[in-house]
Order: C-alpha cells, then sequence, then structure tokens
C-alpha cells in the first residue's frame, strides 16, 4: 500500500463491486502480506457489525451487504478512523502517543498494523521521530524485531508534547465538566486571565499523573516558584480537583500547572496586571537593554508611557524561557520585514537577557520585543512638533480644494494643511510652513522643501516625495524626486569610496575616515573614538553590510559614507560587501527621525539581494546613485 493510502477503504472498495478475490491478490494489490489481509478482513467484520461482512470461501473474498444504510455509515467511520494516518506527522503523533503509555515494549509489526501501513513506511517514520526526540533530550531504544520503549526525563516529554504534539495526542480529551467548573471560579477570583496554554498544561498533567507517568524532582529554581503569589491560587486550584478525583497532587505537579501563569501574556487589564507582584529586578534590566541600544545604535529611547507593561512582559518572558513555555507569535516575518530596526533593537534587548539570565530568546519571543519597541518609535515620532503644510495654487481656489482633498489622502491626519494664492506668497509666510506643494512656479525663494505638484497626481510617487522632504532640515536634497531613499541625500562623490578588493576591512575604514577627516566632516578624534566603539561590538549586519559608526564632534548634522567592494572582504567570519559610515551629532535621541530612517533604509537594503548587486557592484557614484534610484 502507498502511504497515502487507505488500505481498509481499498479493501472495501474492491470488493464492493462484486468481485470476489483471494487474499493473494488482495494483498498483492494492497503491497501488504496476506497475513495482514486476514488481519484487516478481521478488523472490518467487527467495525461492520453485523450490517454487511466479508466471507471468505475457498480462499475467494466475497463482501454480502444486510443493511445498506447502515454498511454506508460503517464505511465512513472506518474511513476517518483511519484518515490521521495519511500524513507522517499524525503517524509520528501516534506512535508516540503509544509509546508514553505503553507498559512495555511494542512491537513495529504491531504498530504498522494497527495504523495500516507498511512496515517500511514505518520505519521512515520513526527515523524522523527519533531525530525530534533526541533534540529534546529523549530517545526510542530497543530493536524493531524486539519491542520499542520511550526513555527519557518527564518533564522532556511533557514540553516536547505541549510544543509538538499536543493537538495530535488530546484534542479528543476533554476536561470533565466539573474540572472546568472549577477552574473557570479559580480564574475569576484571581488577577490572572485564564489561557489556552493553562488548559493544555492541566490536561497534560492529569493524564500523565492519573496514569501513573507524575514529574520526578525539578531544578531547584522551580520550587522557588512556590513563594510567589500565582501558587497560592494554583495550590488552591488543584486541591480542590484533588478532592474531586479522590487524589492528592504533589508540588511538582502543581509547580508545573503553575508555569503558564508565571509565563502567561501580559494581562489586557491594567488593574489585573497590577494585581501581579513585579519581579523589581525588571527595572534594572530595561535600563541594561535602553543603554545598549544607545550603544550599539547611537539611539537613545525615552521611557514610554506604558513602561510599566514593558517591564511585566520582560518578567513574563524570561519565566516563559526559563521554564520552557513556548508563546508562538503570528506576525513574525512582518514584523521582521515591516519594522526592521525595531527588530534590530530586539536582538540587542536578547543579546543582554541572555547575558543576565543564561537564557536564549526565541525568534518568537524577539518579535514581542520588537513590537514593543516598534510601539516605543511611533510614540516618539508622535511627540514631534505639528507639522504644518501649505498648498499653493494659481488657478482658483476651487482647484486649490482638489488638490487639498487628494493630499488629505496620503498625509498623516496631524498634519495642518493651508491653502496660499499664489500673488500672497512671500518668504516670510512660507518660513513658517515645513512644507510646500504647488502647481505653478513660486514668484518668491524659500528655504522650505518645496514639491511640484499637478492637479491630479500619482498618490505613490508624492508618498516618495514627502518621505525626503521629513528630512529637509538635515538632508541636502536640492530638488525633491521620486526615489525613495532619503540616504541619497546624505551622500555626495566625496563620500563615496570604491574598494579595489585587496584592501583589509580596516585599511578600507581607515582610509574613509582619513577622507572626511581631510574635507573637514569628522574631528581628529574621530578615528580614535571609531575604534573604541568596534571593540563594544561589532556593527556587521546580515554577514554582508557593515555599520561603523560613533558621534562627530564638527557639527550637528549626520554624515553618512558609503564603500562597496567589487568582491567581499573578511571581518570577524562575516563577508563583507558593502560598508555603511555614520558619524552621528552628540545629542541623538528616538525622536531623530532621520538617524532611524537611515537605519531601517541600510537594514531594508540588505533584504534584498538584487539590489544589494546593484549597490556593490557601482563603480562609481553616477552608478550608486542609480542603484539606490532603483534604475537600471
Amino acid at each position: 500500500m502507498g502511504t497515502g493510502e487507505n488500505r481498509i477503504a481499498s479493501i472495501l472498495l474492491a470488493l464492493s463491486r462484486g468481485l470476489t478475490l483471494s487474499a493473494g491478490e488482495l494483498a498483492e494489490k494492497m503491497d501488504v502480506s496476506e497475513r495482514t489481509i486476514r488481519n484487516d478482513i478481521r478488523q472490518i467484520n467487527e467495525e461492520l457489525k453485523g450490517c454487511a461482512a466479508i466471507e471468505v470461501v475457498q480462499g475467494r473474498c466475497s463482501l454480502q451487504i444486510y443493511n445498506g444504510e447502515a454498511f454506508q455509515g460503517a464505511c465512513r467511520r472506518l474511513a476517518e478512523s483511519n484518515e490521521q494516518f495519511n500524513s507522517s506527522g499524525n503517524r509520528m503523533d501516534y506512535v508516540l502517543g503509544r509509546l508514553m503509555r505503553a507498559e512495555g515494549p511494542l512491537l513495529t509489526d504491531e504498530l504498522a498494523y494497527e495504523m495500516s501501513i507498511g512496515r517500511s513506511t514505518l520505519i521512515s517514520d520513526l527515523k524522523k521521530l527519533r531525530a525530534e526526540l533526541k533534540a529534546n533530550g529523549l530517545a526510542i531504544v530497543g530493536k524493531t524485531s524486539k519491542g520499542l520503549v520511550l526513555e527519557g526525563r518527564e518533564a522532556d516529554l511533557r514540553h516536547y508534547v505541549l510544543e509538538n504534539a499536543y493537538d495530535g495526542l488530546y484534542r479528543d480529551y476533554p476536561l470533565d465538566t466539573e474540572i472546568t467548573e472549577l477552574v473557570d471560579r479559580s480564574f475569576a477570583e484571581s488577577p490572572f486571565e485564564q489561557s489556552e496554554s493553562f488548559q493544555r498544561f492541566l490536561t497534560v498533567m492529569l493524564d500523565r499523573f492519573l496514569t501513573g507517568h507524575p514529574l520526578e524532582n525539578l531544578p531547584q529554581s522551580f520550587y522557588s516558584l512556590t513563594a510567589r503569589q500565582e501558587f497560592l491560587a494554583v495550590d488552591q486550584l488543584l486541591e480542590d480537583i484533588g478532592r474531586f478525583l479522590h487524589v492528592e497532587f504533589p508540588p511538582e505537579e502543581k509547580l508545573f500547572v503553575l508555569l503558564p501563569i508565571v509565563g502567561m501574556r501580559t494581562p489586557t487589564d491594567a488593574d489585573n496586571m497590577k494585581a501581579i507582584e513585579l519581579d523589581q529586578a525588571m527595572g534594572p534590566l530595561a535600563d541594561k537593554i535602553f543603554c545598549q541600544i544607545k550603544k550599539e545604535l547611537n539611539i537613545d529611547l525615552e521611557r514610554p508611557e506604558f513602561m510599566e507593561e514593558f517591564l511585566y512582559h520582560l518578567m513574563f518572558m524570561i519565566n516563559r524561557l526559563r521554564f520552557h513555555v513556548r508563546l508562538k507569535s503570528d506576525v513574525l516575518a512582518e514584523l521582521r520585514e515591516k519594522y526592521p530596526l525595531a527588530w534590530q533593537m530586539g536582538g540587542v534587548a536578547a543579546s543582554v537577557i541572555r547575558a543576565e539570565y543564561g537564557v536564549e530568546v526565541t525568534e518568537d519571543e524577539k518579535s514581542y520585543l520588537a513590537s514593543y519597541f516598534g510601539v516605543f518609535l511611533e510614540e516618539a515620532a508622535k511627540r514631534q512638533r505639528p507639522f504644518r503644510a501649505a498648498v499653493v495654487c494659481g488657478t482658483g481656489r476651487v482647484t486649490a480644494r482638489l488638490v487639498a482633498a487628494q493630499l488629505k489622502r496620503v498625509l498623516d491626519s496631524s498634519v495642518k494643511l493651508s491653502l496660499l494664492p499664489v500673488e500672497k506668497t512671500t518668504p516670510e509666510i512660507l518660513s513658517e510652513f515645513g512644507l510646500i506643494f504647488t502647481t505653478v512656479q513660486l514668484p518668491c525663494q524659500t528655504d522650505q522643501p518645496v514639491i511640484f505638484i499637478h492637479e491630479i497626481f500619482n498618490e505613490q510617487e508624492l508618498r516618495h516625495k514627502i518621505e525626503k522632504a521629513k528630512y529637509w532640515e538635515q538632508v541636502d536634497v536640492p530638488v525633491l524626486d521620486n526615489n525613495w531613499f532619503v540616504m541619497v541625500g546624505l551622500l555626495d562623490e566625496s563620500r563615496f569610496f570604491r574598494f579595489t578588493g585587496g584592501e583589509r576591512y580596516e585599511e578600507a575604514i581607515e582610509q574613509m575616515v582619513a577622507s572626511l577627516t581631510e574635507q573637514g566632516e569628522v574631528d581628529e578624534g574621530f578615528a580614535q573614538r571609531l575604534r573604541e566603539r568596534e571593540k563594544l561590538g561589532t556593527m556587521a549586519f546580515d554577514h554582508a553590510v557593515a555599520i561603523p559608526h560613533t558621534i562627530q564632534k564638527v557639527g550637528d548634522r549626520l554624515v553618512l559614507a558609503v564603500g562597496t567592494f567589487p568582491k567581499p572582504v573578511r571581518y570577524l567570519e562575516r563577508n563583507i560587501r558593502l560598508i555603511f559610515l555614520m558619524a552621528l551629532p552628540e545629542q541623538v535621541n528616538s525622536e531623530d527621525g532621520l538617524l532611524i530612517r537611515v537605519y531601517e533604509e541600510i537594514i531594508s537594503l540588505t533584504k534584498d539581494s538584487a539590489l544589494m548587486d546593484k549597490v556593490t557592484k557601482a563603480k562609481d557614484f553616477q552608478a550608486l546613485l542609480r542603484a539606490l534610484y532603483r534604475q537600471a
């Protein structure tokens, strides 16, 4: 039988056509032994329960139907019962369930027969299952001919089941109504929010403990949880469940059920959150995270209004990591793509947590950290001064209103739009606005960014122009165009470096710094500060791009230089193709939109392999501009 087929259903289908087939012919059709076919026929007849039967006369098998309607129902049941074995994952879950509940060794042939699959298919599934279990401290030992047993710590088995096989093993394992009512009442009387995770931990604990598989002694760190207020609620709940089941749960089982509570998501209700004791170590930990972000990215994040919520998140997250409570993120890929700088900050936070607590932050948990940093950056952007824009139109107020109506679909609702007749525009009046939109040539000069538009315009192109205009005061852009990259405004020919490929990474940096120093873009001490900064940790991204940076004391503007290599150069086990050297003003915080924007552009560039190729192949500044303008 092929691995994706249902052998029971196939036998019934073959015989329901009125054919009589020998056991040998059926065995050949299904690619199994005659013994397996005889066992299948016995199982089918038991399932049919008298509404039909497969009769064997003189070695020939035929199907006799006595009740057509009941027979159709039985066929549906048989098909559904075997459907679970149509995928390798489902079969692996079944084997694990049988092994973890078995009282002795299980024979491979018996397992294959139970699932109506071939022995070779089962051997293949066992190989995959063994590999997964080994990574989790578990093992299937024994020989397929003599019987298999599952070995490993009970705690490791439970965590494996919760993370990998819960649905397959417990989807048809509902809790008693009385137990559910006790759980509901317990959570209603506490500040903790009931979760699916708690239901799963409780279900696994009850099944394993009540079938004679209690937890062994736990690491000492687990027992320290008995001092937390959350343990009192769980202790009382399990006392109540124990009385109902006439058993007594030891502390280890109570601590196991406690884990999804100490590692829960941060409660959505602020009162419930504040009713839970906050670990006082979280404040200093957050300070170290923000300090490290300042060191590595030179961005000084201000403490947000909801800082306390972030501290609770850190506490619950560290508990999840310490006690193996898995939390999966549904937006991991989207966060990494849409908020590249926030994702980078999440990585910095993860390194601090690893150093402080010795736990590895998972990609899922990093996405939740990035969510907070994304909000921190958004909140900082909102605190910037209100943005005013003028609409200058020379063909009447109605046309100006049409242009303004279109602009409102593009601009943030916080932007204040003012309509100006062209004859009343003066440098003094225009200086009051952060951005000027005009359909005509202005009659006067202005230092403000001016965007020329038609009465009916392409909204996407305008978004690109506006994005640049945000940073006008810090970027030397003579003309606003449709280029998406704001960083282009920071570059000129003197800040582009094309290396020959023979230089070492350190030599390339020295050349760039020497040139910027000679041009007066950075001070004499910049090179030494850059070397000291590199000792704190490299700024190489995605094994291809380096962003060395430190402060400069010449001016209050961001200085950017770009260096490209025809062939990658080796640096700290990375192959660097592109250098973005940044000289930062001394005062930089999370409201510095330009620095944040440049970081996001660089990080997004590293994720675009085609664009990376164009940029690194640029032989001169004009070729670099064409690449960053996304032009061939």
